[in-house]
């Protein structure tokens, strides 16, 4: 939801709530969708304790995932047709993630090194595209090229901070023979091509704008401070700080351009 919000913050165009808040419905239903049918003989058994905790609340899982769904429903009606389309396609990435929609195909997870630039791809629609064919499609109009920089600052942010979530399950990834990127370039490799990424997003933030704006400013802090993160990553192995801090940079580039554009505005 955030994620959505800062899409609208730094195109300087209203928010479009209904957008905000399906998307959060949305990544809700899929997420919680994506452990249901990933569910192991034996829950309890698992050594993350994420899993102990959602199959100890599984009523409540299954409670929360409909009720969002429900609640998708009627949003979908305030959408034009292409941005349905949009959201149709990325709904079919995500659940093609865990499941796959013909029988011949196999889960796009389990195509080698792919895993995390589905989850980047399956972000960078919901949150850049969807807002932006939304706007286009009411008389706001979003350049492609616009579109195409702000989608790809978007990407190499999300497959930054998704890199350490491979990195921590780089053990049982190889028992299960699941090829991510930290099981074909290692771990110190990804976390070398994670700092990269983000060198990468701080470039195209300064070099493809007319000034230096607070948002730039913002969005550089928290990339600065993803990228402490990311090194401390290598160390930490507490699912907390990464479900927390490296998932909460999401909501804090947010947070951080939205305080500081109203502090600018204040002045």
């Amino acid at each position: 939801m955030a994620q959505v919000g800062l899409t609208y913050l730094l195109l300087g165009a209203p928010v479009d709530y209904f957008a905000v808040f399906f998307t959060g419905c949305g990544t809700l239903f899929l997420y919680n969708f994506s452990m249901i049918m990933a569910r192991p003989a034996n829950p309890m058994s698992s050594p993350h304790r994420r899993v102990h905790w959602i199959y100890s609340h599984y009523r409540l899982v299954l409670g929360l995932s409909a009720g969002a769904l429900l609640l998708m429903a009627p949003l979908m009606f305030t959408f034009e047709f292409r941005t349905l389309t949009v959201l149709f396609f990325t709904g079919l990435i995500a659940i093609s993630y865990n499941r796959p929609v013909l029988k011949k195909l196999s889960n796009l997870r389990d195509v080698p090194g792919a895993k995390l630039f589905i989850i980047s791809l399956v972000w960078t629609l919901s949150c850049v595209y969807v807002p932006i064919v939304e706007l286009n499609s009411t008389g706001y109009f979003v350049s492609g090229t616009d579109t195409l920089l702000l989608a790809a600052k978007r990407f190499l942010f999300i497959t930054a901070i998704t890199i350490p979530f491979d990195i921590r399950d780089l053990f049982q990834d190889q028992k299960y023979n699941l090829k991510t990127l930290p099981v074909l370039l290692g771990g110190k490799k990804s976390l070398l091509f994670c700092q990269t990424l983000l060198v990468l997003y701080i470039i195209i933030l300064l070099i493809f704008v007319d000034r230096i704006s607070i948002a730039t400013i913002g969005l550089i802090l928290v990339t600065l401070i993803t990228g402490w993160l990311i090194f401390k990553s290598k160390w930490e192995k507490n699912e907390y700080f990464y479900f927390l801090f490296l998932d909460g940079t999401l909501a804090l580039q947010f947070l951080s351009v939205w305080s500081l554009q109203s502090l600018t505005r204040s002045l």
